[in-house]
């Protein structure tokens, strides 16, 4: 095991941050909003890909000075690849129009033993791929065979269909090799290698023969009406659209010529250069002739295509070899020696093939049983969390024509769904995705992961399940090197506190983050470092020394441990400024009894020994002392607190604060629901610019 120390500098808000990063296991840096964690990741990820938008994040205050202060990253070095987990990935990568992630193939099927098992099983092929690699000459005739198949298009009874682009070139005889006598002066144009060009030029010149008696083409004079007629009969005789697909038709079959049967090539040129209508045997032919065209493309596709997939679902596998070969004898119209001299090589190639068929059986079940098995492995796996999770959608994983892909299903619907980002929720599509790139971490085995605040939106429960999916278990992330950055406690008390019961490998390491200045430091989490909140408050009442503090702390100790008694009370009186101390009742405010008053004292003192409310409650309403203490105190929450007190004594008028009050109360006073924190004396979770506003309202700066 080793440690990566990365050192970020200028990006956005952070002049300078050290992160270390353990290797091989779990890596959790917790820290407030605002800090810049995304920014650490968005760093990471640049200088690891080196894709130049690390430049990106160049702070706005230096974006005026281009060879000054420039983002930088070291000590990545070493790391060669990453994935990253934020919300850009769930919007590219997760939720894919036809497949629930995108390249689910590679993720949750190409394995290394897929791929080295497809290897073999190609190797059994290559005899017959030979055949067609690098020939260009039959690359090329299969290209114009297709030209001929696509052209003779037959109706659903197998006749020439006359809406085809062979029967419009040829239906009503050939025009190019049969021009009419009156247009034989432009014979040179119509039997050129552009004749459709040059119709639908001479086409539009038409439109401008009545302007005047001079050519529209070369302003020679065409008085006579009959001139004029032999321009337009051009455009009556001659179909633009239909001299281009004969032209085009006419170049291919010459090129095929030999690999038609000597007969059929007579036939057919007879049948091309006609002058008249097709007759119905000639259609005939046609139509045979595009059937046995039709045939031997299939064939030959199906053989320079042969693969593990191309088989994978055929129930006999001897059987489907056995009909690729091409019997040439049953082709009539193709029956040439040239056809045979392609054919016969991948014939005697394909033979070869079936002296290997017990091999290539062997080979092909055993892969499928491998596919099968890590399918069902990995639907059980997510349809698990999903089915835990309480989601009723699940997964499957279908073969597609050269792959497979995973879908997403709904219980209640019986076909995948194609808009799973509309349907699912945003905890839905959040937690979802995260399990989905826990696969991909697997499958492509990063030297580093990182989760951007991967379950900060998520209770309680749903945190724990998926930090249980994520890091336990054979198909984890346990034994990667994970870098999670998250503004969420739970997850590092989580981990830390449940360590034996998550990780049975690396032992993960937590450290919270905190930023002053623009300056990332980082605090190593201990087991001992979280506690319950009273622990927390007695612990401070023992060790501080400013008075003001260790009562407000005390005060939350009554208030944690539900003991609202006269020391609760006695204690709020003090920081709300009292000189008189009263409590609340049903029927109003009543002064506390000399009674009340001693209890209360009594048991302040257990634990502020010497506690004095006179002398305190001095400190408390002199103004001046609250703004000094303000200034000194080192920890944002002893600052926010101290600003509580201070504003309620000293700032009773409403002074358009009420959105910072709100939000100190709030986060910092109420505290949250956890049962267990770190001291924020230690651990200072407040962000710098509530400190800031803290002081601009205080002082006015």
């Amino acid at each position: 095991m080793g440690d990566y120390s990365i050192i970020i500098g200028n990006c956005n808000s952070i002049e300078r941050a050290q992160i270390n990063i353990s290797e091989g296991t779990l890596n959790i840096k917790y820290g407030p909003n605002g800090l810049g964690k995304s920014t650490i990741a968005r760093a990471i990820i640049s200088s690891i890909t080196d894709d130049g938008s690390l430049q990106n994040l160049k702070p706005f205050k230096y974006r005026k000075t281009p060879d000054q202060h420039n983002p930088e990253v070291r000590g990545t070095e070493n790391i060669r690849s990453a994935l990253v987990f934020d919300d850009s990935y769930i919007s590219q990568f997760a939720f894919q129009k036809d497949e629930v992630l995108k390249n689910s193939f590679n993720i949750f099927i190409r394995t290394e033993t897929f791929t080295a098992t497809m290897e073999e099983i190609e190797n059994l092929f290559v005899g017959i791929k030979s055949s067609f690699s690098g020939n260009e000459a039959l690359d090329s005739a299969i290209a114009d065979l297709k030209e001929v198949r696509d052209a003779f298009g037959v109706t659903k009874s197998g006749t020439l269909s006359k809406s085809s682009k062979g029967f419009k070139a040829y239906g009503l005889g050939n025009k190019i090799e049969n021009i009419p006598l009156q247009l034989k002066p432009f014979e040179a144009f119509i039997k050129s290698d552009q004749p459709a060009n040059w119709i639908l030029w001479q086409a539009k010149g038409n439109a401008f023969l009545d302007l005047s008696d001079n050519c529209p083409y070369c302003a020679s004079d065409i008085k006579e009406p009959e001139r004029k007629e032999i321009a337009k009969q051009v455009s009556k005789e001659y179909d633009s659209k239909s001299v281009e697909h004969l032209s085009a038709l006419q170049a291919i079959i010459s090129r095929l010529g030999k690999y038609f049967e000597q007969n059929c090539r007579e036939s057919l040129e007879r049948i091309t250069k006609s002058k008249i209508e097709l007759s119905p045997e000639e259609t005939n032919f046609l139509g045979s002739l595009r059937g046995d065209v039709e045939t031997l493309i299939t064939k030959l596709e199906s053989l320079r295509s042969i693969s593990f997939f191309a088989l994978r679902d055929v129930d006999k596998i001897e059987d489907a070899i056995a009909k690729l070969k091409i019997d040439i004898s049953l082709l009539s119209k193709l029956n040439s020696p040239d056809t045979k001299s392609v054919v016969d090589p991948i014939n005697e190639k394909l033979q070869e093939l079936i002296g290997q068929i017990g091999d290539l059986k062997g080979k092909i079940n055993k892969h499928k049983s491998r596919i099968e098995k890590s399918i069902v492995e990995n639907q059980k796996s997510i349809n698990g969390f999903l089915e835990s999770a309480g989601y009723k959608y699940n997964v499957v994983i279908n073969p597609e024509a050269d792959s497979y892909k995973m879908k997403l299903m709904h219980r209640d619907f019986d076909e995948h769904i194609e808009s799973a980002a509309q349907h699912l929720s945003y905890g839905e599509k959040n937690a979802f995705a995260l399990i989905l790139f826990m696969h991909q971490v697997i499958s492509e085995n990063p030297d580093l992961a990182i989760l951007d605040d991967p379950v900060s939106s998520f209770d309680k429960t749903k945190k724990f399940a998926i930090l249980s999916e994520l890091f336990r278990g054979k198909a984890s992330l346990r034994n990667t090197t994970v870098l999670m950055l998250t503004h969420d406690i739970e997850p590092a008390i989580d981990i830390i506190r449940s360590v034996k019961r998550l990780f049975q490998h690396p032992k993960p390491a937590a450290h919270f983050l905190k930023s002053k200045g623009g300056v990332v430091t980082e605090t190593e989490i201990k087991e001992s470092d979280i506690q319950t909140f009273a622990q927390i408050c007695a612990e401070n009442v023992g060790s501080l020394s400013d008075e003001v503090i260790k009562c407000i702390y005390l005060r939350r100790h009554f208030e944690i441990v539900n003991d609202l008694g006269e020391e609760y009370d006695y204690l709020s009186n003090l920081l709300h400024g009292r000189e008189t101390p009263i409590r609340k009742t049903a029927t109003g405010d009543v002064p506390m009894t000399e009674g009340e008053i001693a209890l209360a004292v009594t048991g302040i003192n257990k634990f502020i020994s010497g506690f004095d409310y006179d002398a305190i409650l001095a400190i408390i309403k002199n103004k001046a002392e609250m703004e000094r203490r303000f200034q000194q105190a080192t920890v944002g929450y002893d600052k926010l607190q101290l600003f509580r007190v201070h504003k309620d004594v000293h700032q009773t008028v409403d002074d358009g604060d009420n959105v910072l009050q709100k939000f100190v109360n709030e986060s910092f006073h109420i505290e949250n629901e956890y049962v267990m924190q770190l001291n924020p004396h230690r651990f200072d979770n407040v962000p710098e610019y509530v400190v800031h506003e803290c002081d601009r309202v205080i002082f006015g700066n």
